[in-house]
C-alpha cells in the first residue's frame, strides 16, 4: 500500500475503535461521554476515509451496522422490518445537497417532503395485532430489539387496545421521552434522596426502560411520540402524511407539529419555524426530520447499508454560553483517579443552570490552554454533562491563573502518582475517605451486592462518622450506630440492615464485581467465578492461569494479581469471610437429572414469575449457557405468556419449547 493508504488504514483503526466504543456506551449503557457533535465529527472522518478508500472498508465498521448491540438482561424480538438510522447533518448546504440527490435520482418528479421534530429519546417499536398491543422492543442492531413490553405497557400514553376500526397489523415506531418538568423533578427527588441524578433526559428515559422491574418504569415520568410504520396489514398507507390523523384516531401519540414541503426553500423555512418552538414542547428535541411522503418513491431510492436514501436528519448545533471560570476543584474517584471539574459562574445553558462542568484530565486543560479566572465557552449538546469547549484568550487581563494538578490528594493529603503514559493522576491511598465512598457505593450497588438503603447520602454519613473504614466494616454495623444518624428511623435501620444481611448470600460473581478489582467487569466476574470454585482458589491462580480464562487476558489478570497481593485487600477479605460472606461458587451440579442442563443452550422469553436474569442465573448455576436469540443451537425454549416471535422460531426449528411449571419441576427433582 502507498503510504497514504497506510495512514488512513491506521487512522481507521482508530476511528473504528473509538466509534464502537462510543456506540456502546450510547447504545447499551445509555451514558454516553461525549457530545453528538463530536461524536457526528468522529463518525463522518470515518465516512469520508471509507469514501476514498473503499478497499478499507471493513465488513464490521460502523457505518455498516445500525445501533448497538441487544442487551442479555431482556430477551430478543426479531423487528418485523429494520428500525433503520438516519444520516444527519449540521449543515444548510447539505441538506440542500440530500434534496438534489433526490431530484437526480427521481428525475422529472415532484418530490413532496415531511418536516417533524426530531424527538431527543430511545427509539422504540411497538407490535399491535388486531388493535391488541402485543409487544415492545428497542431499536437494538437494528434487526433484533430488547423486550421491553412490561415496561412499555406502564407508560400511560401507550394504549393497550388501539380505538376504531385499527389494521390487521401494525408495527409502530416511535421515541420514548422523559418530559422536561418530570426529569427535574426525578432529579430533585434522587438528590434530596441520596441518589446520584441522571445527566440528561435521554438517559434517564433510557435507564427507564430497561430497568428489569417495571413497577420503578411505572414510577418514571415517561412519554411516546411515534413517527413512522414497519410492517403494516390490513390498512393502505401510500403517504407518510397519511400516518398523522390515523395515529391520531388509534390513539397513539404523535408529532405536535410538523410541514409538508415540495421544495429546498420551503424545507429550510420550515426548518428555522421548528427551531424557534421546539422549546415549548413539554420533551427535549436536537433537530428536524426530513422524509420522502410518497412510499413509492421512498421504494425507488432504497437505502445504504444501515440509512435509507429517503430520509434526512438536520441537528440544531449545540447551544453556547460564556461564563467566569472560578476555580478548578479535584474530585478524587473510586480507583483514586484524580478528575478535574470546572467551577463556574452560574449560567443557563439548555434551559437548565449550570455551576459545573467537565474538564476531563489535565492534559486536555493543557492542550485548550484553561486558565482559572478565564471567560470559557461552555456546551451542552444534546443535554450531556456540560462540558468547557474553548476559552475566550482575547478577554484575558492577566490576572489568570495557570493549573497545575495537586501533589498530593485533596481529600485525604497523601502524594498522587501519574504512570508513564497515562494521563490519569492517582491517589496512592487506599484508605482515602473519596476513593472509600466511592467503593463502598458500588460494593453495594445492583449490580454487585445490591444492598438496598445503602446509598450515597447514606455511604457518606457512615464515612463522616468513622462507622465505615473499609467494605467490610458494612457487616459489622449495629442499630446502635444506625440510630444516631439523620433521617434513620427505627424501620429504616431495620431495612437496611436486612438488606446487608440479604447480601451476605449474593453469588460469587457479584463479590468478584463489588470488589472493585481494576478492569474486572461483569462478565470477566461471571467469568471467575465459573472457572474458580471458591476465592481461595482465584487468590492462589498464577498469571498464566488467569489468562486462559475467556473474558480475563493479560490485563485483567494482571490487574488481579495486584489487588490480591495488597495485605490490605487479603485482610478485607478475612473479615468478609467472619462476616459470613459467601466466597464459594454456585456448585456446579453433577446428578442425572442436572445433565439435563448441563451444556445445553437456553432462550428465555415471554412474561414468567420471577425475573428473567434470575432464571438465566438458575440455568448457569447447573451448568447452562442463556442465549438472546433462538437459533439452531438452541436447546430449549422457557417460554412464558406472549411468547411472540421466539416461540414460532422455536417451533419451526425444532427446538424442545419448555413452560415454567415443567422448567421448576426439572430444577426440583
Amino acid at each position: 500500500m502507498a503510504e497514504t493508504e497506510v495512514s488512513a488504514a491506521e487512522r481507521l483503526a482508530v476511528l473504528r475503535t473509538e466509534i464502537a466504543e462510543h456506540n456502546r456506551r450510547y447504545y447499551e449503557e445509555s451514558a454516553p461521554t461525549i457530545a453528538d457533535r463530536d461524536y457526528d465529527r468522529l463518525y463522518r472522518e470515518l465516512l469520508d476515509l471509507e469514501s476514498h478508500y473503499p478497499q478499507l472498508i471493513m465488513a464490521d465498521s460502523p457505518s455498516r451496522l445500525i445501533g448497538g448491540r441487544s442487551q442479555k438482561a431482556f430477551s430478543q424480538i426479531a423487528h418485523r422490518a429494520p428500525m433503520l438510522s438516519l444520516d444527519n447533518t449540521y449543515s444548510e448546504d447539505e441538506v440542500g445537497a440530500f434534496y438534489r440527490r433526490l431530484e437526480k435520482l427521481l428525475p422529472n418528479e415532484k418530490i413532496p417532503v415531511v418536516v417533524e421534530p426530531k424527538v431527543d429519546g430511545v427509539a422504540i417499536s411497538l407490535l399491535y395485532e388486531k388493535g391488541r398491543l402485543r409487544y415492545a422492543a428497542t431499536r437494538g442492531d437494528g434487526v433484533t430489539g430488547e423486550d421491553v413490553s412490561q415496561n412499555i405497557r406502564t407508560i400511560r400514553s401507550v394504549p393497550q387496545q388501539l380505538k376504531g376500526e385499527a389494521p390487521k397489523l401494525l408495527e409502530v415506531r416511535g421515541e420514548v421521552f422523559m418530559t422536561k418538568d418530570g426529569f427535574a423533578k426525578l432529579n430533585a427527588d434522587r438528590s434530596e434522596a441520596g441518589l446520584p441524578v441522571f445527566a440528561n433526559p435521554r438517559n434517564s428515559a433510557a435507564g427507564s426502560l430497561k430497568q428489569l422491574d417495571p413497577a420503578i418504569t411505572a414510577q418514571r415520568p415517561l412519554g411516546v411520540v411515534f413517527y413512522g410504520t414497519g410492517v403494516v396489514e390490513g390498512i393502505e398507507i401510500t403517504r407518510h402524511s397519511q400516518l398523522f390523523p390515523l395515529l391520531k384516531k388509534w390513539g397513539l401519540p404523535g408529532s405536535e407539529l410538523w410541514w409538508k414541503a415540495d421544495s429546498l426553500g420551503q424545507i429550510l423555512e420550515r426548518i428555522h419555524e421548528l427551531d424557534k418552538l421546539r422549546h415549548n414542547f413539554p420533551y427535549e428535541t436536537d433537530g428536524a426530520v426530513v422524509k420522502v411522503d410518497a412510499f413509492a418513491q421512498r421504494e425507488s431510492l432504497g437505502m445504504t447499508a444501515k440509512s435509507p436514501r429517503w430520509a434526512m436528519a438536520f441537528k440544531y448545533e449545540a447551544e453556547r454560553v460564556e461564563t467566569k471560570l472560578l476555580d478548578i476543584l479535584i474530585q478524587v474517584g473510586r480507583t483514586g483517579t484524580l478528575t478535574p471539574v470546572a467551577a463556574l459562574q452560574p449560567v443557563v445553558v439548555s434551559g437548565s443552570t449550570v455551576a459545573r462542568a467537565t474538564l476531563h484530565n489535565e492534559d486536555e486543560i493543557k492542550r485548550k490552554d484553561i486558565r482559572i479566572g478565564d471567560t470559557v465557552v461552555i456546551e451542552k449538546a444534546g443535554e450531556v454533562i456540560p462540558a468547557v469547549v474553548s476559552v475566550r484568550t482575547d478577554l484575558r487581563d492577566g490576572a489568570e491563573k495557570e493549573f497545575g494538578m495537586p501533589s498530593k490528594c485533596p481529600i485525604c493529603g497523601s502524594k498522587v502518582v501519574k504512570e508513564e503514559g497515562q494521563v490519569a493522576v492517582r491517589c496512592v491511598n487506599a484508605q482515602c475517605p473519596a476513593q472509600l465512598k466511592r467503593r463502598i457505593e458500588h460494593f453495594a450497588g445492583r449490580g454487585a451486592m445490591d444492598i438496598e438503603g445503602l446509598g450515597e447520602a447514606m455511604v457518606e454519613q457512615l464515612v463522616a462518622r468513622d462507622l465505615v473504614r473499609e467494605v467490610s466494616d458494612i457487616y459489622s454495623l449495629t442499630s446502635k450506630g444506625l440510630n444516631e444518624l439523620e433521617r434513620m428511623g427505627e424501620k429504616s435501620v431495620a431495612n437496611l440492615l436486612e438488606g446487608i444481611e440479604l447480601s451476605k448470600r449474593q453469588p460469587l460473581w457479584r463479590l468478584l464485581f463489588g470488589l472493585g478489582i481494576l478492569h474486572v467487569g461483569v462478565s470477566a466476574a461471571r467469568a471467575l467465578a465459573d472457572y474458580f470454585s471458591n476465592l481461595d482458589e482465584l487468590m492462589a491462580a498464577s498469571a498464566d492461569e488467569l489468562q486462559r480464562i475467556p473474558d480475563v487476558g493479560e490485563v485483567v489478570g494482571a490487574s488481579i494479581l495486584q489487588f490480591f497481593r495488597e495485605p490490605g485487600n487479603r485482610e478485607m477479605i478475612a473479615k468478609l469471610r467472619g462476616a459470613g460472606v459467601r466466597l464459594t461458587s454456585d456448585p456446579k451440579a453433577a446428578t442425572a437429572t442436572d445433565s439435563q442442563i448441563k451444556g445445553t443452550t437456553w432462550v428465555i422469553t415471554g412474561t414468567l414469575g420471577q425475573p428473567r436474569e434470575e432464571l438465566a442465573e438458575l440455568i448457569r448455576q447447573r451448568g447452562g449457557k442463556v442465549s438472546g436469540s433462538v437459533s439452531k443451537k438452541t436447546s430449549f425454549l422457557l417460554a412464558g405468556e406472549e411468547a411472540g416471535s421466539k416461540l414460532e422460531k422455536a417451533k419451526k426449528l425444532g427446538i424442545k419449547v419448555v413452560a415454567e411449571e415443567e422448567f421448576r419441576r426439572l430444577l426440583a427433582s
